[in-house]
């Protein structure tokens, strides 16, 4: 999380867009920028789960990041044009990065209201614009935006592990729908190796063909180290 809100920071100056895909070290619920958490989710069920929990500095819901794929974008807003100018320019990145492994994505439509930030998974009904594979959500993104530059997180399962948030959930939950994995449309799981070249490839014909790959100099790593004091405190991850 810090190191995409230093390239956020970073493409303020430069106007550089970057696309980062990564992975999680250990299983890990990230929660919505503003989505309330506090009387929502038993902390100490999920410590003793060895489960870790952040806030995004995205909005939307929660994900258990564990067996997922996890981009980001950053760059600059004055080339960005509107959000959805900017959601739908992105989501072609997206639509080809999945066609590169072998998965025909789908945009979903609208829907008749937008989901509030409460404690229901993000993957449990695609909002308008996220991808989707035989009518199931696939992918999920938020978006922000603050003084002159954008940062896009968005998620790809690999397989299904979102429902294990409902066991770490204060209220009842009624029963979700699965939503759609790369394992279900692969019939296997891909390496995250082969889905950042998947990417990679979908950047250069879509994007740039001469895009370079993210070099951390000593200036990006100062930010990132200022920005993890805030993201590892308790007092943000658990404000709401």
């Amino acid at each position: 999380m810090a190191l995409d809100e230093a390239l956020m920071t970073r493409a303020r100056r430069t106007e550089e867009w970057t696309l980062r895909v990564y992975a999680w070290a250990a299983p890990t619920i990230s929660l919505g920028r503003n989505q309330p958490a506090m009387r929502h989710y038993d902390r100490e069920r999920i410590r003793r789960r060895a489960v870790a929990v952040v806030r995004r500095p995205t909005g939307g819901r929660a994900i258990l990041h564990h067996r997922e794929i996890t981009y980001s974008v950053t760059g600059p807003a004055a080339t960005a044009g509107t959000e959805r100018e900017s959601y739908a320019r992105i989501n072609r990145l997206l639509v080809q990065t999945l066609k590169n492994l072998g998965v025909d994505a789908l945009i979903a439509p609208k829907r008749e209201r937008a989901r509030l930030p409460d404690a229901t998974p993000c993957f449990e009904l695609p909002a308008e614009g996220e991808l989707t594979f035989e009518g199931r959500k696939i992918a999920g993104s938020a978006q922000w935006r603050s003084d002159g530059a954008l940062l896009q997180h968005g998620s790809i399962l690999v397989d299904d592990d979102q429902t294990q948030l409902a066991d770490f959930s204060l209220s009842a939950q009624t029963e979700l729908p699965p939503p759609a994995t790369l394992i279900n449309a692969m019939g296997r799981a891909p390496s995250l190796d082969e889905a950042a070249a998947a990417f990679e490839t979908a950047v250069r014909e879509l994007e740039d063909p001469l895009a370079e790959p993210l070099e951390i100099d000593e200036e990006l790593r100062a930010r990132v180290s200022a920005l993890v004091v805030q993201y590892s405190d308790d007092s943000w991850t658990w404000r709401r």
